[in-house]
């Protein structure tokens, strides 16, 4: 197996969607057009169990850096340097590539019969990837790879969205006068507390026999939003971002594109490190972003002075609402005064009529100070995540918050 430096170009990653996905309308809608696309599509919307394996497979190594596996390189990573190993490939992938846990081949790696039976397994499971055809013949991911990853990462998402009451598709009523105001259930994260309907909120409990106004009877109005919106997500991939944080983010994001495309807004995408990887105007072509997305893998340093510049470029000079969501672990490690020139981009991107929020993980104190002056300047919003597992959450209130 092999990292950064024997990836494929990134040109070669990116994922080629076209005549896969029509446009998601539905949680689970057509997402597919050939009979090939159908098959694998289902597969995946079926939970089969063999296909999905191999696709968080294959999300999991591109979330690791990882580019291609070649079994006897893993094999002597493992025995000669067990703990740079695990670091290097992470548990997740170190389990889905030999069935056996981390802890186990640890207390049994220095012993010569099961390094002959962890050698075999490998090379084992490499050759069924090849032959499955996720794998090319020099242990590349292939072009079914990468689409098999955006579909597994998709409906993953989606599936967490609904879990977690964020997902359901609403229908907006209509009358002669334009749309009518909607009472919704009321979620912590998508509605503000002012937007809870007191008087409807009461109404339910008392309908229900509560005595007290209780958390499920609580209604809230939907805020409609005002004109056009373009949301760009400017996602960090530095090299402290790899694994699970890179993992999370692109799921978050993929939430962002299917709400806002929903809606009729425009998502742009910009991945930085210590130069910027990838740059995607606003769009509402939401395979595009979930083929970049998707093939996304962690770098070096990070440069947030000229993420903030390039979006300054990529937002249309259309008269609508335009927010750029910075996400990142660490702010920042490039230029000569790297604070004072992240400042002086922010400014900048406030009189082109942009506001910044700031969405961090575990900011040091130098960092939470640079994000706070970062999101006064830019008059949005600063988001501290503690768990993982909410920051699809935590993107989705910043945008509803629009």
């Amino acid at each position: 197996m092999t990292g950064d430096s024997q990836h494929q170009p990134a040109s070669e990653e990116r994922v080629d969607l076209d005549g896969e996905f029509s446009e998601a309308e539905e949680m689970t809608g057509k997402l597919a057009s050939s009979p090939d696309e159908e098959r694998l599509m289902r597969s995946v919307m079926e939970n089969d169990e063999e296909t999905v394996n191999e696709g968080s497979l294959v999300a999991e190594a591109i979330n690791q850096s990882v580019g291609s596996f070649t079994p006897d390189v893993m094999f002597q990573n493992l025995v000669e340097n067990f703990r740079n190993a695990k670091r290097l490939y992470g548990e997740t992938l170190i389990r889905a590539l030999t069935e056996y846990s981390p802890d186990y081949i640890k207390k049994n790696v220095t012993i010569p019969e099961f390094q002959g039976a962890l050698q075999q397994r490998l090379s084992e499971r490499v050759d069924e990837l090849k032959e499955r055809g996720v794998l090319d013949e020099h242990g590349f991911f292939t072009k079914h790879a990468y689409k098999l990853a955006s579909l597994v990462l998709y409906t993953k998402e989606l599936d967490a969205l609904v879990t977690k009451g964020l997902g359901k598709k609403e229908v907006r009523e209509r009358d002669s006068y334009g749309e009518k105001e909607e009472l919704l259930p009321f979620r912590r994260g998508r509605f503000r507390f002012r937007d809870i309907a007191m008087k409807r909120s009461v109404t339910t409990a008392i309908k229900r026999g509560h005595a007290k106004v209780q958390a499920d009877d609580l209604r809230a109005y939907r805020r409609e939003h005002k004109g056009r919106i373009q949301v760009v997500y400017a996602m960090d991939a530095s090299g402290s971002m790899r694994g699970e944080k890179i993992g999370m983010a692109k799921r978050a994001g993929i939430a962002l594109a299917y709400r806002a495309i929903e809606e009729q807004n425009e998502v742009g995408l910009i991945v930085f490190s210590s130069r910027i990887e990838r740059a995607i105007p606003p769009t509402r072509d939401f395979r595009e972003l979930l083929g970049e997305l998707t093939t996304i893998r962690a770098g070096k340093e990070t440069d947030l002075a000229k993420t903030i510049l390039q979006s300054t470029e990529l937002f249309t000079k259309q008269d609508c609402t335009k927010h750029l969501l910075l996400l990142s672990d660490a702010l920042p490690t490039r230029g000569k005064d790297p604070g004072k020139e992240t400042l002086e981009a922010a400014s900048l991107a406030r009189d082109h009529g942009i506001t910044i929020s700031v969405v961090g993980f575990n900011l040091d104190k130098d960092g939470e100070k640079l994000a706070k002056q970062l999101v006064e300047i830019g008059e949005g919003r600063l988001y501290r995540v503690k768990d993982l597992e909410e920051l699809d959450s935590i993107i989705l209130e910043d945008y509803d918050a629009l």
